[in-house]
């Protein structure tokens, strides 16, 4: 009897339709200075997770959380520029 499990996995492994198309690599590449931000905003929340936080501790979360805002607003103010057409913003 034979199985045919690995050669299903073999078979799939490669399937084009598995890789991101430029596309995709081109809007990730678009969101990571949000997704930057939003791994240092929860870097200074972790570290705050068993501990009460110092002034410092609190001082380094509002910066972040400040960056990761400024970066969602970059973000959004970059798609709505170049989505309208005529160039109008």
């Amino acid at each position: 009897m034979d199985h045919i499990v690995t050669v299903q996995d073999a078979v799939t492994a490669f399937a084009p339709w598995m890789e991101p198309t430029d596309a995709e690599l081109d809007a990730i590449e678009q969101e990571m200075p949000v997704i930057l931000a939003d791994v240092e905003l929860l870097d200074a929340q972790i570290i705050t997770i068993d501990r009460s936080p110092s002034e410092l501790d609190e001082r380094r979360i509002r910066r972040a959380r400040r960056r990761a805002l400024a970066a969602r607003v970059a973000l959004v103010n970059r798609a709505a520029g170049t989505s309208l057409p005529g160039g109008a913003a």
